[in-house]
């Protein structure tokens, strides 16, 4: 693992230095770059420092990495609430918990600016490489890793306003004013989706190992395309696709399901748990001794338990992102999976059986002790590495610990559900147990864990699979944008104040008087 690290280091060095552009307005100030083949590639015959850039945006880009991206996924759903403190953040309350949204806030507005620019810098590596046409492998991979950045980035605006815009010839722009542009379709949108990830699918190595003789730990693969694809297809419901790309990936022979649940979450002092078995793409950080090499982000700082009061020994981090008490009250307390999901303030942390570290939690008291009653323990910190890397006390955080993006359990899922929905019950029970067996630590169909779940009818595979779900995935980002495609949000978030509107946000309204009135809000905002 000490050689992984090391070759993370050297090769997202670059990244973790790159000058980032930070908002819209910047954005649409971004001059168009003039370059020759040695400027974009060091000399290494690729377009690698483009590239390493698109990783140094994931990382320092809030709406990718901390706050504005827990928003937008996580806060809004019923699983999920802010937490911290009362009065920190106290507008997201309103605007993510109780869908009271706002065209001009902080966090929808770095949400929508960081897309984007991310957008801009896949433009220029594409546009760069479409001018200068190179056919070596390696320039391929990098134009692959654009097509994926750009797809992705497109795919969370789609989710989050629907209708956004697409930039001139999809590329970068030669003056500001080329890019005040009208709404693009989902449809067309979609298109282009479509379009970057068969071309990210087809120029981006099985593996790196592979590819370039090292670890390249963290970069983007042809499995991570395909499955980001799968999921664009189950968002627009079409199943054949899904089916065949998730068949593409389990029959890779890359990824399986980690045997042990905790271990997917471990970021400890060996390393463990990083880039595992399960994980297709992870944002990958890491933090040296007393922060020195420091690459890393602030997703798990962000999660992390929160101490009020004039004691430090518990304050880990900023303590958004909890679940609520909707999420521990469903949830069977016979699934092994809830105490490792969960993290209960007062109560000992389970050891190592359940993802804990043999501690027990201060008591729930807010502005004296603990804020929350509960934590994410997804992100719960190692205590080891809060020492060896200095985040502790007063100075406390979680820089090193991953954001875990796509992993293999979501594709077998996704298999379920499109098996599903095809009339193939017999696939979609045999997906849906390899989930439920990994969670019971049981693979026998009588157990008393998590109970086999055999086939009865659609309708009833079909919630089978949408609980499994939000037991699976609790606290990671997906129930919210679930919800909204199943048809389900009215019903379950009605009680939260969530209308149908709300399946969109309100594109942010500096850009709609940025673009002179061609952009055009959302319907009812």
């Amino acid at each position: 693992m000490k050689n992984k690290i090391k070759s993370l280091i050297a090769t997202i060095a670059f990244a973790g230095t790159a000058i980032l552009l930070g908002s819209c307005n910047k954005y649409l100030d971004r001059q168009p770059l003039s370059a020759t083949q040695d400027d974009l590639t060091g000399g290494s015959g690729t377009f690698d420092k483009k590239a390493l850039g698109l990783y140094s945006a994931l990382r320092g880009d809030a709406g990718f990495s901390t706050l504005p991206w827990l928003d937008f996924h996580s806060i809004r759903d019923d699983d999920a609430q802010k937490g911290s403190s009362v009065s920190d953040g106290a507008e997201i309350n309103a605007e993510f918990e109780t869908f009271q949204y706002t065209k001009n806030d902080w966090a929808t507005n770095t949400y929508w600016g960081d897309h984007f620019n991310m957008i801009q810098l896949a433009n220029e590596i594409i546009h760069d490489a479409d001018s200068l046409k190179p056919t070596d492998e390696g320039s391929l991979r990098n134009v692959g890793e654009a097509c994926f950045f750009r797809a992705y980035a497109y795919f969370e605006l789609v989710k989050a306003y629907g209708e956004t815009y697409l930039p001139l010839e999809n590329f970068y722009y030669t003056s500001p004013n080329q890019q005040i542009r009208p709404n693009a379709s989902a449809g067309q949108i979609y298109a282009l989706i479509d379009s970057d990830l068969n071309v990210a699918s087809s120029h981006l190595p099985l593996t790196w190992a592979t590819a370039t003789g090292n670890s390249n730990l963290g970069r983007l693969t042809s499995g991570a395309a395909k499955t980001l694809w799968a999921q664009t297809y189950l968002f627009r419901g079409n199943w054949a696709n899904v089916i065949s790309l998730c068949n593409d990936v389990m029959n890779s022979d890359q990824y399986h399901l980690d045997p042990s649940f905790t271990d997917i979450w471990k970021d400890g002092l060996n390393g463990a748990g990083k880039c595992g078995p399960e994980s297709i793409w992870e944002l990958v950080n890491y933090v040296g001794p007393n922060q020195s090499p420091w690459i890393g982000t602030q997703w798990g700082t962000s999660q992390n338990v929160r101490q009020g009061g004039a004691s430090v020994d518990w304050n880990l981090g900023w303590g958004w992102n909890v679940p609520t008490q909707n999420l521990v009250s469903a949830w069977d307390s016979t699934d092994p999976r809830r105490n490792m999901t969960i993290l209960f303030s007062g109560r000992y942390d389970g050891g190592t059986a359940t993802g804990g570290y043999g501690n027990t939690l201060p008591a729930y008291n807010p502005g004296v002790v603990l804020d929350q009653p509960y934590w994410n323990k997804k992100v719960y910190s190692d205590p080891q590495m809060r020492q060896y890397t200095g985040q502790i006390g007063s100075s406390g955080g979680a820089d090193w610990i991953d954001h875990r993006i796509l992993r293999y359990a979501d594709v077998v899922l996704m298999l379920a559900e499109a098996s599903n929905e095809t009339g193939d019950g017999a696939t979609a029970a045999a997906n849906l147990e390899l989930i439920r067996s990994r969670a019971d630590g049981d693979s026998g169909i009588t157990r008393k864990y998590v109970p086999y779940i055999p086939y009865v009818n659609q309708s009833q595979m079909r919630q089978a699979i949408k609980d499994e779900r939000r037991w699976e995935f609790a606290m990671e980002g997906y129930r919210f944008y679930d919800l909204v495609r199943w048809g389900d949000a009215q019903t379950v978030l009605a009680g939260l104040g969530y209308q149908p509107k709300n399946a969109l946000y309100p594109i942010p309204q500096p850009i709609i008087d940025q673009f002179l009135g061609k952009l055009v809000q959302n319907p009812n905002y």
